[in-house]
């Protein structure tokens, strides 16, 4: 898809900015909140609703926060080879890949998705805090490639319908192959009479789409989709859910699970780092060190805790042994609306991080909660 909408400039001068779906949202009674400078739904109403509709039906989020950044070019792919840890140049037109862009100390600056939509083009989707920052390092990186790097966020809306219906409620607006379109692929289309780039992709755990479209076609598609999916129940959700949701999944969250203080390897992610690709790229010395360092004496590892009483631990919270002693730190902690418990994720001293661990707990404002250590995910979808 080739955006149309001119770019505007900084980000960083507006806050909150509204999207293009605002009005929408004020209309259903939105609770709406600042998140990384964008006015975004929090909720429309109950978030546990909300969550609960994406795993049995289906929902529907603005997502038109992220940051799209479009690199073009022969050495397009090369630059991407060099700028991420991954290696794109060998991704398959169509297809989408998981991957991060890490600081020479081989900390991660930010998690991404890209899109291969061309020989010679590809989309980078950045996290909303963190899209000006990788906006600059892939622009800082360009040089010598012959390859441009542009800055995509105005051009671009994002809408996700994800759950188990999305599949049967997007196929009623689109004549695009969905039951041809593979996990992590996208392929462009028209939804509702829109253009569009249709992705399988998504960040709750279920079967899903999103939709990277102009952001005048933004509020059409929204009304469109809603109206389709009313006979399976979908529903409006906010950010609340969106967090649930993926924590459940076992999903990491920029500045929770993943920050520059963590390499990939650190985070239990060292497979997105392809040590194997032709030519050098950022990060790759310190990055080796990190893998040998996981591989032999890991300094902390990432699990997951399950409540075994009601009280909720929050982002950290120290986690302690028997004795009391501090082990750890919780990264990300919330209700579980599908196990009806209490979960987290927290790095810990490795001795403790084996599933089924004894004597664990979460000191919860002074008391010591006890949970079990269980691998991630929580939740996974049956297909």
């Amino acid at each position: 898809m080739t955006p149309t909408t001119p770019m505007t400039g900084d980000h960083t001068a507006r806050s909150p900015r509204p999207t293009a779906l605002d009005a929408v949202h004020r209309a259903l009674g939105a609770t709406l909140t600042d998140f990384a400078g964008w006015s975004m739904p929090l909720r429309y109403g109950s978030e546990r609703a909300e969550h609960q509709a994406v795993r049995t039906s289906a929902g529907l989020f603005d997502l038109s926060h992220m940051g799209e950044i479009t690199v073009t070019g022969p050495g397009a792919g090369a630059l991407l080879d060099h700028a991420l840890v991954g290696l794109l140049s060998a991704l398959p037109v169509g297809r989408a890949r998981y991957t991060m862009i890490c600081d020479a100390a081989g900390g991660i600056l930010d998690d991404l998705i890209v899109y291969r939509l061309d020989t010679h083009e590809y989309l980078v989707v950045a996290n909303a805090s963190n899209a000006g920052t990788v906006l600059d390092a892939l622009t800082d990186r360009a040089a010598g490639f012959d390859a441009a790097v542009r800055d995509d966020r105005d051009a671009y809306a994002l809408i996700a319908v994800q759950g188990p219906e999305s599949p049967g409620i997007l196929g009623r607006l689109t004549d695009a192959d969905l039951a041809g379109l593979k996990y992590y692929a996208g392929l462009p289309g028209t939804v509702a009479g829109r253009r569009a780039l249709i992705a399988r992709t998504g960040y709750t755990g279920e079967d899903g789409f999103e939709l990277f479209c102009a952001p005048a076609d933004a509020e059409p598609l929204w009304r469109a989709i809603t109206e389709a999916g009313k006979p399976e129940g979908l529903v409006p959700c906010g950010l609340a859910c969106r967090d649930t949701l993926r924590l459940e999944a076992g999903m990491p969250l920029y500045g929770h699970e993943l920050t520059t203080a963590t390499t990939p390897f650190d985070a239990g992610l060292g497979r997105v780092v392809r040590f194997d690709k032709p030519g050098d790229f950022v990060g790759r010395e310190r990055l080796a060190a990190a893998a040998e360092r996981a591989a032999s004496a890991p300094p902390r590892a990432l699990v997951g805790l399950v409540a075994r009483g009601r009280r909720v631990p929050r982002a950290g919270f120290a986690v302690v042994d028997a004795g009391g002693a501090v082990i750890g730190q919780v990264t990300s902690g919330a209700p579980s609306p599908t196990l009806g418990k209490p979960i987290a994720l927290a790095y810990v001293d490795p001795a403790h991080a084996a599933p089924g661990t004894e004597g664990v707990a979460v000191d919860i404002r002074g008391t010591h909660e006890p949970f079990d250590v269980v691998a991630p995910p929580f939740y996974t979808r049956q297909k």
